[in-house]
């Protein structure tokens, strides 16, 4: 019977690149600058790593096929370079093949990195190709914000929630992440926003206004990962674990039966309970510190923290206007600045949400630490729309905890 991964698995060092509007650097570029910090923080030669695993989601645009871009960019000698790719999961989904070769005793030191650079295509979004005449006849075209927007309005109309109501907490979201990002050097937005800057901006896709949306960006981010007795032996105290990951993947159900209503993420819910089991967890509203979720649309983050068990159904938008995801809030959401400071390069996102809770595990998140000694950080990566997605649940924390 499968037992799960919780504690078998310590991440060694992290690395995370300014993500950004880099014109001036190259995808190399920005893969070198992440995994230079990583080694730092792992305190290893590059020679002591026995495998990678490259995540990347629209190769076509910068790095072309195959591992090969990351074992040249990092001049890896002749190891195991495995590229993957999953929506907006890439990045996590290359973590996971790290945590899994050193939990399977494959190798003893395992690196993932992800990196995107999506400024350099020239699309204000992410670049979309269709599948032609293959596509789906029940799904010719959508745009992520529409898709999202009508999330939003099932959602609203589930839950009997006044649209006016439903807009200040998705603004609240909005300009709590932007303060939470204020605080951030690496974030690619750095500046504060208001409630009524969020409210009178224009509408993308109603009720989704500009300050409701996530932009792209360029960016890397890269683990090292081993077991918690080589960590122990290279000198490491204080580890932090990695005690869950969980992956869903859409079945066609939501797209195609009337049993799915259209307001929450099917494999949103399926990943966190199996996350939780898998951590030993119970009580998660009590027992996580920390979450990082994927908030493509302020919405989404609101359906997730109801898809994560954390806020009660229909209930998100009291806890949201109540404070408890701010900063100084009981548990805190995007505490970076998330998606919407960083913007998402799709293979980096996951990594880069790793990478906050690694720091504020280890105290080391600067002006934004959270002071109530966070012991276990959840991540949740989104890819793809509502009705058709990948979705990526990762739970770390301190040894033991």
């Amino acid at each position: 019977m499968a037992t799960g991964i919780r504690d078998k698995v310590a991440i060694l060092g992290m690395g995370c690149s300014r993500f950004g509007e880099r014109w001036d650097d190259s995808a190399d570029d920005l893969m070198v600058e992440a995994f230079v910090e990583a080694l730092a923080d792992a305190g290893i030669d590059k020679s002591q790593i026995d495998a990678a695993w490259f995540g990347t989601g629209i190769e076509e645009q910068h790095v072309g096929k195959s591992s090969v871009p990351l074992a040249m960019a990092l001049r890896l000698q002749n190891i195991p370079v495995t590229r993957v790719e999953n929506y907006c999961a890439s990045g996590t989904e290359a973590f996971r093949g790290a945590v899994y070769a050193v939990a399977s005793g494959a190798c003893d030191i395992a690196l993932a990195q992800g990196v995107e650079k999506l400024k350099d295509t020239g699309y204000g979004g992410l670049p979309q190709r269709s599948r032609g005449t293959t596509n789906d006849l029940y799904w010719p075209n959508a745009s992520a914000p529409g898709s999202f927007a009508q999330l939003a309005s099932a959602y609203r109309a589930k839950h009997d929630i006044n649209p006016d109501d439903l807009k200040r907490a998705m603004a609240h979201i909005s300009v709590k992440s932007h303060d939470n990002g204020s605080r951030n050097p690496k974030a690619h937005l750095q500046k504060k926003i208001t409630m009524d800057q969020v409210i009178n901006a224009p509408i993308i896709a109603e009720p989704l206004g500009l300050f409701d949306c996530c932009g792209v960006s360029d960016g890397s981010a890269a683990a090292i990962v081993t077991t918690p007795e080589i960590a122990k032996a290279l000198g490491k105290k204080d580890l932090i674990t990695v005690k869950a990951l969980q992956l869903a993947v859409s079945s066609g159900s939501e797209a195609g039966h009337n049993s799915w209503d259209g307001s929450y993420f099917q494999t949103t819910r399926a990943a966190a309970a199996r996350a939780y089991k898998e951590a030993d967890i119970d009580k998660p509203r009590d027992q996580v510190s920390l979450f990082e979720v994927h908030d493509c649309f302020s919405v989404t983050e609101l359906v997730t923290m109801e898809d994560l068990f954390i806020s009660p159904e229909g209930g998100a938008i009291k806890d949201i206007m109540d404070g408890f995801y701010d900063a100084d809030g009981k548990v805190p959401c995007q505490i970076d600045g998330g998606l919407k400071c960083f913007g998402h390069p799709i293979g980096a996102s996951g990594l880069r949400m790793i990478y906050e809770m690694y720091l504020q595990m280890q105290g080391r998140a600067g002006e934004r630490q959270r002071q109530e000694d966070p012991s276990i950080g959840m991540t949740h990566n989104l890819g793809g729309f509502p009705h058709q997605n990948v979705c990526s649940i990762t739970i770390v924390g301190r040894e033991g905890a």
